[in-house]
């Protein structure tokens, strides 16, 4: 049985600002002082509250964290918000007040730091989500069946050598995989045919996985899990007499 899984995000390592923040192909949470951003959830959360932002605002929030302490040229703003769409400034202006609306601290202090002519620059508290305890057990869940995750790739499909054999209709011999690695465990879809739901969401590039986040493969439903006490058991029923 592996004692290994964490559920943190991807650490955060080489250039400053480097993987935080990213809205593709990243998957990494990011603490900003009292907030959390999640860029795979699409989330600003202030303990456990969520802070409502429009998409476009969110994007920019993560481009600033992702380049922090870095200033973003507004000319690079647009591109990566509005690629080959030309707005006005006043509409990026309207955006930077959202997020520091959004971000407003107790002592005012802004946390979007304006470069005159030039850009923008997020200027306040970062860091990579809280590192989870090492000693913990990932399984599985589906059904009556309990089954247990390696460090590294964990197949799910109809593949027979696949972790996590799932031999129905509808789902692809190499369909998804969880990857444990370096505190993370993440979930990808390899490109079925059917997809891979988290919650209700499809799964496009790596998913961060949570514990009991529920998770659709075709038709077959599995629940993730974590515990530092090992796999849980079910009570099985009784035969009949």
């Amino acid at each position: 049985m592996s004692r290994w899984c964490g559920v943190v995000p991807d650490q955060v390592g080489g250039v400053p600002g480097e993987n935080l923040g990213k809205t593709r192909g990243s998957l990494v949470s990011v603490r900003l002082g009292a907030f959390r951003l999640d860029p795979d959830r699409r989330q600003l959360l202030r303990g456990e509250t969520e802070v409502h932002l429009t998409p476009k605002a969110f994007d920019l929030l993560a481009l600033l964290i992702e380049r922090a302490p870095a200033v973003v040229p507004k000319g690079e703003i647009h591109k990566q918000l509005w690629p080959e769409t030309f707005v006005s400034e006043a509409t990026l202006a309207g955006l930077v007040k959202e997020v520091r609306r959004a971000l407003k601290q107790d002592d005012d202090q802004s946390l979007i730091r304006t470069a005159h002519r030039v850009g923008y620059a997020y200027c306040g508290p970062r860091e990579a989500g809280s590192q989870v305890p090492p000693d913990l057990t990932c399984w599985l869940v589906i059904g009556t069946r309990r089954v247990a995750l390696h460090s590294g790739a964990n197949l799910i499909g109809r593949d027979p050598s696949a972790t996590v054999w799932l031999d129905v209709p509808g789902i692809s011999r190499r369909h998804a995989q969880i990857f444990l690695q370096g505190g993370t465990a993440a979930l990808e879809d390899l490109g079925s045919k059917n997809g891979t739901l988290v919650g209700d969401r499809p799964v496009s590039g790596r998913v961060t996985l949570r514990n009991a986040d529920r998770i659709q493969v075709a038709t077959e439903l599995l629940t993730f899990h974590i515990s530092s006490s090992g796999i849980s058991t079910a009570t099985q029923p009784r035969p009949l007499t």
